[in-house]
């Protein structure tokens, strides 16, 4: 801090305001390109297995996935749940408050910080299947499909499916 202060000093009123502002400039360009490389998670991916679509946003610098669409939105008939006919719901997770919500809408994805490299770390993924949260990195592959890797403690002890993009919630 005290060299650049020491620089400052040696420029007259004018010369110094252009400096700084030649500065601030270069460090928003650093940052803009950062958030411009991050952003490309954003949109909507089909989970591995085409069973659900994802929308993943960003919301302040963090970005998220919601369910959007499911191929099977409805329970089938005979489900042991009783609920056959009727759109599927949080029914796993432990909060019962929430168990009557609709997959549809819900946050799969959470707090998620693009930390260079095409990577995105220190978020979480929860599972509707069994009502579980797990430490979750995600990964944008060569190919333009995403490695999400779920875990638990260590990423060694997880699991990862490859997600690919589409451009809208119902396209195949």
């Amino acid at each position: 801090m005290f060299f650049s202060i020491s620089i400052l000093s040696m420029f007259n009123g004018a010369l110094k305001i252009q400096v700084l502002a030649l500065a601030a400039m270069m460090l928003f360009s650093v940052s803009s390109i950062a958030d411009t490389e991050g952003d490309r998670l954003l949109g909507f991916w089909f989970t591995e297995d085409d069973t659900a679509t994802v929308q993943v946003y960003l919301e302040g610098d963090e970005y998220f996935g919601r369910i959007v669409a499911l191929k099977e939105p409805l329970y089938p008939a005979g489900h042991e749940s009783g609920l056959e006919g009727q759109p599927k719901v949080d029914r796993n997770n432990p909060e019962s408050g929430k168990q009557a919500q609709s997959i549809v809408g819900l946050n799969m994805l959470r707090n998620f910080a693009y930390v260079g490299n095409n990577k995105w770390k220190k978020g979480k993924i929860y599972d509707p299947s069994n009502g579980k949260d797990y430490d979750c990195k995600i990964t944008l592959k060569v190919d333009g499909t995403l490695s999400v890797r779920g875990y638990i403690g260590l990423s060694l002890f997880g699991r990862t499916t490859i997600w690919r993009r589409t451009t809208a919630p119902n396209d195949s």
